[in-house]
């Protein structure tokens, strides 16, 4: 039994009858009047459990977009339902006004919506439906929990999709279907043209020279329809904060930008997720299926406190790819997790791939760099100095393994990353 301020009230009436009678059994008879009354409202209101619940929530929503909840309560009971309904969600689901006033007479049903705005990618679930209901004279009522079950998936934001058209357009010019006609070193045919000085001489088309009078070259296009294998580090150092966010959500707004671009190239583009178990894959998918699986998949991966397997990486890439093929790594750029990990086995990948990898920057620390306002300051801008020394030095020795690395800060990894992607791709090296 559950009571309200009704009942409260009219026990603190009971001061006025003790003034008016003043005699040591009022307040017992008081309290009795009040028991009483609570305990028969009680037994008039509706029961909780004679109302039948539905949910209906929608199957994805994107990471700051709204959604609703909508709960369907049917009065299967005799008495006229007076209640309240609280929706009850996870914290991270943002659920916002979710208590709701009912009033429905017996066989009526009645639909009530509570505005998710989700904090977090990934499966957000509902809680239990708590209906407490009243009586007649509103003093007292029952109250019970109902498991309603409800998944609301939170895919992942992707707001670096603002930076798609300027890279489309730079696309299209590689391409050739814009009116600029850019041709790289790639391993495509385009078109023979006069030798000029400074032309590589291995590029003589010995055949056509010789059936002229000049000597002639060919020329070659960037290729397309190749394979972009995309590898998402979910190993301890993913779960590092950077901006209030774990280090991996920038990684994934980077993957879903190169995703979707590598896509209008043309390419094959795969992803997986993995520390030392495989946390999510999407395969087999183009076109305009690729970016709704892609999403998916990334929406629940979430970072696991443990060691990256790098051995374990060079053999799924064997197994996956037999062609020379561009793999991106997101992952850190620490220099303990390089030296003990990465660096060791990245050269197995780079003699038959394009190998890329893409880190994230903390802005905290470029922030102490330039501190100089006392002592403190100073010796932590030493810190950060140091570190971002390291840093460069760990890079270095990647390049000099033939990895290109792409060290930015959150907001600027996903579109650094699909500028270096497309000048991988001009430049013939996919």
């Amino acid at each position: 039994m559950t009571i309200t301020w009704r009942a409260v009230a009219l026990a603190a009436l009971g001061v006025v009858a003790v003034l008016l009678v003043p005699v040591p059994g009022t307040v017992l008879v008081w309290a009795l009047v009040v028991a009483a009354a609570c305990a028969c409202d009680a037994l008039l209101a509706a029961s909780p459990r004679q109302v039948a619940v539905t949910r209906s929530v929608p199957g994805s929503v994107r990471l700051t977009q709204t959604a609703r909840s909508t709960l369907t309560l049917a009065n299967v009971g005799p008495r006229r339902l007076r209640a309240l309904v609280r929706d009850a969600w996870l914290p991270s689901a943002g659920a916002g006004a979710n208590r709701h006033p009912v009033d429905l007479p017996p066989g009526e049903s009645q639909r009530v919506s509570t505005v998710l705005t989700p904090t977090r990618r990934g499966d957000r679930r509902a809680d239990r439906v708590t209906i407490r209901t009243v009586g007649p004279l509103g003093l007292a009522g029952r109250q019970a929990s109902l498991d309603v079950p409800g998944v609301l998936r939170v895919l992942p934001e992707f707001a670096s999709r603002r930076h798609l058209p300027s890279r489309l357009a730079r696309l299209r010019e590689l391409d050739g279907r814009a009116a600029v006609q850019v041709r790289g070193a790639g391993t495509e045919f385009d078109s023979l043209r006069e030798y000029v000085i400074g032309d590589d001489v291995r590029s003589i088309d010995w055949r056509a020279t010789a059936r002229r009078a000049d000597v002639v070259v060919r020329t070659w296009r960037p290729e397309r329809d190749r394979r972009v294998l995309i590898v998402l580090d979910t190993s301890r150092t993913a779960a590092v904060r950077v901006q209030d966010a774990p280090r991996m959500d920038a990684s994934i707004e980077a993957a879903l930008l190169l995703s979707a671009l590598a896509s209008r190239a043309g390419d094959r583009v795969e992803l997986m997720a993995y520390d030392r178990a495989l946390r999510g894959r999407v395969a087999g998918f183009s076109g305009p299926r690729l970016m709704p699986a892609v999403a998916d998949a990334l929406a629940g991966v979430e970072p696991a406190l443990v060691e990256m397997d790098w051995p374990g990486v060079v053999s799924m890439v064997r197994e996956r790819l037999s062609q020379r093929a561009l793999v991106v790594l997101f992952s850190s750029l620490e220099p303990a997790a390089v030296e003990q990990g990465l660096l060791a086995v990245v050269g197995q990948l780079a003699e038959r791939h394009q190998v890329v990898l893409a880190a994230v920057r903390d802005p905290e620390v470029e922030a102490l760099r330039t501190g100089r306002g006392d002592v403190s300051e100073v010796f932590d801008a030493a810190a950060a100095e140091r570190a971002e020394l390291e840093r460069a030095a760990v890079a270095v020795r990647l390049r000099q393994r033939g990895v290109e690395v792409v060290d930015a800060l959150p907001a600027d990894l996903a579109p650094r990353l699909a500028d270096t992607y497309l000048a991988l791709k001009a430049a013939g090296r996919l």
